[in-house]
């Protein structure tokens, strides 16, 4: 189910121009909500790369739907029932798709940022009862990793101006604010709890600050 909500707008012009990201590769990518582009880009700051799936005119002036989509393989590839990372990401190229034009930028930091291995161990720890914070914590990992600064360099490097966030995570709000770009409305994007996500969700709403309105204890 996909609400809308809209939110205030406040830009931080003091983004840097130097470039820090660069593209590396562009192709066709027919998909089952129809062809897309797929592009690959590379930090000239780190060993990180990025893919972004996109469509239709994105440099103009209309508000165009994006979603930064941070890698989870376990919900995208293999669509674990312990958190919805995998369906947010299908209704993502859904609703781009519906709109004809848009883009999603699929951020490789794992696990907030922990990476798969470190993630795996944090579901053993889930299996004995901690929730996804206790977890990295009783590893000695930070809770939440991820930078987005520079998916949101590639997002301006496609021409997109104003943006609808397709997200539920206000930091990644805040970032595209920062980066330079109009968030003109956030399109909400999550799912009624399961007895899997109920636990995962909770965490998010009332320890993470995401906005879920579907989430209540």
């Amino acid at each position: 189910m996909i609400s809308e909500m809209t939110q205030s707008v406040r830009i931080n012009t003091q983004f840097s121009l130097i470039p820090s990201v660069v593209k590396a590769a562009d192709a066709k990518l027919p998909t089952q909500y129809g062809e897309f582009r797929i592009a690959g880009y590379r930090s000239l700051t780190s060993d990180e790369e990025f893919v972004v799936i996109y469509q239709g005119e994105l440099r103009t002036d209309q508000p165009v739907p994006v979603r930064i989509h941070s890698q989870c393989l376990t919900g995208d590839v293999f669509r674990s029932a312990k958190c919805d990372c995998g369906e947010q990401l299908q209704l993502a190229l859904e609703t781009i798709a519906k709109v004809g034009r848009g883009a999603v930028v699929y951020q490789q930091q794992e696990g907030r940022g922990i990476g798969i291995i470190n993630k795996i161990r944090a579901y053993a720890l889930q299996d004995e009862g901690a929730d996804t914070i206790e977890a990295n914590v009783r590893l000695g990992l930070g809770v939440d990793l991820r930078k987005y600064d520079q998916c949101v360099e590639i997002l301006r490097d496609l021409g997109l101006k104003r943006v609808k966030a397709l997200t539920n995570n206000p930091d990644k709000i805040q970032a595209i604010r920062d980066g330079g770009l109009e968030v003109v409305e956030r399109i909400a994007i999550e799912f009624e709890p399961s007895k899997d996500t109920q636990k995962y969700l909770s965490v998010k709403k009332f320890q993470m600050g995401h906005l879920l309105s579907l989430v209540t204890s």
